[in-house]
C-alpha cells in the first residue's frame, strides 16, 4: 500500500517476483533438473502442478509484503493512537399538546424519540439534550412603529386599559400603512419558560374589512429576537389561519371572527431570553416577537388599508428542543475489583459517545466501606501517578482499563547488577546475603522492612481500584453513525409516554452523523496528527485545529490578512455530511445541506479557545455558495437515440454534475470545489468526454446559469454566464429543488 501523504522515497519490495514470474522459472528449470520431460504445454498435467504451486507461492509473497503495513499498524499502537467513534446526527424534535395547559409541561432531559420500525430496517432513537417547558404565555405590551427598528426605540403603546386582552377597542395594526410597518408584542412567563416553545396567538379582527391583499401571499413577516437578531418564527403561511389579518376564511364559512378569532402558530427561537426595549422613560421588558409589513415583491398586492383587531391571547401548544441520535444508559455495573493492577472490563453498548462532564458521564467507585468515589477518565496513563484515580476508555469499544503495572526497561541493567552482587556473596569469602544490600531500599511507610529490587523497578500508572470494590458507569452515550442522518418528519414515535404530549415530529432532517473512523482514515490522520502543533498561530494552524475540534467538520479555510480585521481570525466552515444518504439526482441544497449549526459552532470555538493566541478573536462564518444551473445538447450516435437510452445517459451525467459542482465531492479530485475557484463550460465538457457514455458523439453547447441569495431567497440569472465565479469567499454547488419558477436543476437535453 502506498501512501501519497508521505515522502516517497525508494522502498525495496520484499520479493517482487509474480505468479508469471513464477511459472516461467519453473519452467525454465525443467530442463536441468527432469531432462526427460519434454511436454511443457498448458494441457500437461505437471505444468497444472507447476502452476498450481506458482499460485500458491504468489499468496504467500503477497502477505509476506503486508508485513510491512503491519508494522506500521503495530506503531499508530505504540503511539496511542485509537479509531475514532461515531458521530451522532443532530436535529431538533417539536413536541405538540393535546390541547393548552394551564400550569407548565416539562419533557424530561433525554426523552427518546424514534423513526417508525419496519420489517428491513430497526428504529433509530433520538434523545433530546435538555429539559423541555412548555410554559404559560401571556401579553404584556401591544406596541406600533412607523419603521422595524433592530433596537426598537420609537411606538406608539396601543397596550389596552387593565390589559383587557380579551376584548378591547379596535385597533389599527399599520397605521400608514406603508412597508417598514410593524407592531410588537412583549411577552411574559415565568422563568423564561417559554424558549423554543410553539405559541398561538389567537388573532380577534373584523372579517368584512378589505385590505386589498392576496391572503395566500400576504406582504408580512413574523419575527422573535433571540438575543442577537431578529429571528423569522413563522414556518408557513398554513400555520396564519388569519389569512394576513384577512380572515378570509370566516368569510368563506360565515362565521364571526370577532368572537371566535383565528390562530397564528408560531415556533419561538430555543434562544429567547427576556430583553429590554425602548428610549428615555418609555422601557418594556419582555420576550419580544413582532410583525412587519414587508415590501411587496413584483406582482404581489399590498395593503390598501391597515388590518384592525379587537382581541388578542396567546397559549403554548407545543416546544422544540434539540436531539441526537443516541440512548443514554445510567447505572451500568461493570463489575467488581479484583485489587489487580491493569483490570479491564467493557460496557455493554457500544460505540460510546464523547463523554459530557455536566452530564455525569464518569465512573464511580462503591467500597466495601460504603464510601463512593469518583473517577476521572483520560487519554492514556502516561502522566498518572500510583494514586491518581485515572481510567481509560475507548470509544468504539467500549473497553474501560485500569493502571497498569509496568517494568521499566531498567530492570535489565538492574537485574545485572544484581546478579553480579549474588556471585560475589557465594565466593571464597562466602559473606552472608543477610548483610544489607546497597540495592535494596527501605520501603517508605516507617515499618522497616526491605523493598525487592522488583518492586523497585516496577512502576504503577494510575491507582488500583480497591479489592471488593463496586464499579459503575454512571450514565454513558451509545449510538452515533450516518444512520442518524434521517429524513425530515420521521421520527414520530415517542418511546415512553409523556402527560398532556399527543405527538412529536421533526421538521428539518437530522444532520451531522458520521460513522466510526476505519483503519485506513487513521492511517491517513496520524502523520497529518505528527507534523502538526496543537496550538494555532498561523492559518494552516488554524484551519487544522478546526477540523480536529469535531467530526462534523469537513472543510476549514482561514481568511487571509486582507480579508477580515487585525485581531480577529474568520474560518469559513463546511459541516460533513453523509454521502450515503445523498440523492444524487436530485443534488444538496445549501440551505438544507451546509449550514452551520450553533452547536458546531460552540464544539469548534470551544474546543479552539485553548489552542489560539491570547487576545484573539475566532468567527466562524459559511462560505458564499454560489449555485450553478447546466444547461447542455447532446449529440447522439443515430443508433443510440431511443427514449430509453436517453433516459439512461441523462441520469447518468445528471449523478456526475451534481457531484462534480459539489463543495464536498466536487472539483478534478474528487475533494470538494476549491474555494473561489470559478466555473467554465470547458469544465463541464471536460467531465461528460470523462464519462463513459457509449454512443456520445459531440457535446453541442453548454450554458451556465448563476443562482445567488439575496436575504432569504434565491434569485436564478435570466441569461447564461461565460463563467461562473463565486468570488474570493465563494463555493460552488448544485441542487434541484423542484421549484419551478427558481429553475435550480440541470438540463439535458439531445439533438436530433
Amino acid at each position: 500500500m502506498s501512501f501519497d501523504f508521505l515522502p516517497q522515497l525508494p522502498k525495496p519490495n520484499l520479493d517482487d517476483r509474480k505468479y508469471n514470474d513464477l511459472v516461467e522459472e519453473c519452467l525454465l528449470r525443467i530442463p536441468r533438473y527432469c531432462p526427460e520431460w519434454t511436454n511443457h504445454n498448458p494441457s500437461d498435467p505437471g505444468v497444472t502442478l507447476l502452476e498450481l504451486f506458482a499460485w500458491l507461492t504468489d499468496q504467500m509473497l503477497f502477505r509476506f509484503n503486508q508485513v510491512p503495513y503491519r508494522n506500521y499498524i503495530v506503531f499508530l499502537e505504540m503511539l496511542g493512537i485509537r479509531l475514532q467513534a461515531p458521530a451522532p446526527a443532530q436535529t431538533a424534535l417539536t413536541f405538540y399538546l393535546s390541547q393548552s395547559q394551564t400550569d407548565a409541561v416539562r419533557i424530561p432531559y433525554s426523552t427518546e424519540v424514534a423513526t417508525l420500525r419496519t420489517e428491513s430496517e430497526p428504529a433509530i432513537i433520538f434523545s433530546t439534550e435538555q429539559e423541555l417547558v412548555i410554559g404559560t404565555p401571556q401579553i404584556k405590551h401591544l406596541l406600533t412603529a412607523d419603521v422595524a427598528e433592530e433596537h426598537p426605540q420609537q411606538w406608539r403603546d396601543r397596550t389596552p386599559p387593565n390589559h383587557q386582552w380579551h376584548r378591547f377597542e379596535e385597533t389599527q395594526l399599520f397605521e400608514q400603512p406603508t412597508p417598514g410597518n410593524c407592531f410588537y408584542l412583549a411577552l411574559d412567563a415565568p422563568d423564561n419558560s417559554i424558549q423554543g416553545n410553539v405559541v398561538a396567538i389567537n388573532i380577534k379582527g373584523v372579517a368584512a374589512r378589505t385590505t386589498g391583499i392576496n391572503p395566500d401571499d400576504p406582504p408580512r413577516q413574523w419575527q422573535a429576537w433571540n438575543g442577537q437578531e431578529w429571528e423569522p418564527i413563522l414556518r408557513g403561511e398554513a400555520d396564519d389561519k388569519t389569512r394576513g389579518f384577512s380572515f378570509s376564511e370566516f368569510n368563506q364559512a360565515a362565521q364571526n371572527s370577532v368572537q371566535e378569532g383565528a390562530d397564528v402558530i408560531l415556533h419561538l427561537p430555543q434562544r429567547f431570553p427576556a430583553w429590554e426595549f425602548g428610549a428615555g422613560n418609555t422601557h418594556h421588558r419582555g420576550h419580544w416577537i413582532r410583525c412587519i409589513y414587508t415590501s411587496p415583491r413584483d406582482l404581489q398586492p399590498s395593503y390598501s388599508s391597515s388590518p384592525s383587531i379587537v382581541g388578542l391571547s396567546v397559549r403554548s401548544i407545543g416546544g422544540t428542543v434539540n436531539a441526537s441520535q443516541c440512548v443514554r444508559v445510567e447505572r451500568e455495573l461493570l463489575g467488581v475489583s479484583n485489587g489487580k493492577p491493569g483490570q479491564s472490563f467493557e460496557l455493554q453498548g457500544k460505540p460510546v459517545l464523547e463523554r459530557q462532564s455536566d452530564r455525569d458521564e464518569y465512573i464511580e467507585l462503591r467500597l466495601p466501606t460504603g464510601e463512593i468515589q469518583r473517577w476521572r477518565e483520560v487519554p492514556d496513563f502516561a502522566d498518572s501517578g500510583a494514586e491518581d484515580p485515572h481510567y481509560t476508555l475507548d470509544s468504539l469499544t467500549g473497553t474501560v482499563q485500569f493502571g497498569p503495572l509496568i517494568r521499566e526497561p531498567a530492570q535489565l541493567r538492574q537485574k545485572t547488577q544484581q546478579r553480579a552482587l549474588q556471585q560475589a556473596w557465594q565466593g571464597p569469602t562466602q559473606r552472608s546475603p543477610s548483610r544489607h544490600n546497597p540495592l535494596e531500599t527501605r520501603t517508605q511507610n516507617g515499618t522497616g522492612a526491605i523493598a525487592s529490587l522488583s518492586e523497585l523497578l516496577e512502576r504503577q500508572y494510575g491507582k488500583v481500584p480497591p479489592l471488593g470494590a463496586e464499579i459503575y458507569m454512571v450514565a454513558y452515550r451509545t449510538g452515533g453513525g450516518s444512520q442518524g442522518n434521517v429524513q425530515a418528519e420521521k421520527l414520530t414515535v415517542l418511546k415512553s409516554a409523556i402527560p398532556y404530549v399527543k405527538h412529536v415530529t421533526n421538521y428539518g432532517a437530522a444532520v451531522g452523523g458520521v460513522d466510526a473512523e476505519s483503519l485506513d482514515e487513521a492511517v491517513l490522520r496520524v502523520p497529518h496528527l505528527l507534523r502538526t502543533r496543537e496550538s494555532a498561530v498561523i492559518p494552516e494552524d488554524f484551519e487544522n485545529v478546526a477540523r480536529k475540534a469535531s467530526r462534523s467538520v469537513a472543510r476549514a479555510h482561514c481568511l487571509s490578512e486582507a480579508q477580515t480585521t487585525p485581531g480577529i481570525v474568520r474560518l469559513l466552515m463546511v459541516p460533513q455530511v453523509s454521502l450515503e444518504t445523498v440523492d444524487w439526482q436530485m443534488g444538496m441544497h445549501p440551505d438544507e445541506a451546509f449550514t452551520l449549526n450553533e452547536r458546531l459552532k460552540a464544539e469548534v470555538l470551544d474546543y479552539i479557545r485553548d489552542r489560539k493566541p491570547l487576545g484573539i478573536q475566532v468567527h466562524l462564518q459559511e462560505p458564499e455558495y454560489v449555485g450553478v444551473s447546466v444547461r447542455l445538447k447532446l449529440l447522439l450516435d443515430p443508433s443510440y437515440n431511443h427514449p430509453v437510452t436517453q433516459a439512461a445517459i441523462r441520469e447518468q451525467l445528471l449523478r456526475a454534475l451534481y457531484r462534480f459542482l459539489n463543495p464536498l465531492t466536487g472539483g478534478i479530485d474528487g475533494r470538494g470545489w476549491e474555494l473561489g475557484r470559478p466555473v467554465y463550460p470547458n469544465d463541464i465538457v471536460g467531465l461528460c468526454q470523462g464519462q463513459v457514455m457509449p454512443g456520445l458523439r459531440h457535446v453541442g453547447f453548454v450554458e451556465l446559469y448563476e443562482l445567488r441569495k439575496y436575504g432569504e431567497e434565491w434569485f436564478r440569472s435570466s441569461l447564461p454566464e461565460p463563467a461562473i465565479n463565486p468570488g474570493s469567499l465563494g463555493l460552488i454547488c448544485s441542487w434541484n429543488d423542484g421549484d419551478s419558477h427558481l429553475r435550480s436543476h440541470h438540463v439535458i437535453e439531445f439533438a436530433d
